[in-house]
């Protein structure tokens, strides 16, 4: 099954077996929270829609963007990514991963950002078999 690897490099860290999931954070200097849908696909991740709470330095709002229940909710168009490289500090909080609208810190498959290790990678990867239905995420037990 393709799932979901958090890395660094090709060295695997974590492996989720999910086929979607969201990424979602705070930005660092406006403190909005943004959040992305992914889906996991054999060619890479795929960008299925994006919100944000607002706009401000960096978080331009595409045109064609639509408010709905205080966020503005807007697609981007890119190519699969393979792999999404995320920029991770102490100093900007962590990002968080939800799956079917759980959501955990990344820190719990790959510990805390560590100014040594200033970026993560999420890529598509050949995993396990699916999660079953409200089995815990793995890593948070």
């Amino acid at each position: 099954m393709i799932g979901l690897c958090l890395g660094l490099a090709g060295s695997i860290w974590a492996q989720l077996p999910v086929a979607h999931f969201t990424l979602a954070w705070n930005h660092s200097i406006e403190k909005i929270r943004w959040e992305e849908d992914y889906s996991v696909t054999a060619q890479g991740l795929v960008l299925e829609q994006a919100r944000v709470r607002g706009n401000g330095a960096g978080m331009e709002i595409p045109d064609d963007a639509r408010l709905e229940n205080g966020s503005w909710h807007f697609r981007r168009h890119l190519p699969p990514l393979q792999p999404l490289r995320l920029g991770r500090t102490p100093e900007a909080g962590d990002y968080q991963l939800c799956i079917d609208g759980r959501c955990e810190f990344i820190s719990r498959w790959v510990g805390p950002a560590r100014s040594s290790h200033p970026f993560l990678q999420l890529w598509a990867c050949e995993t396990t078999a699916p999660l079953p239905p409200d089995e815990p995420l793995p890593g948070t037990q």
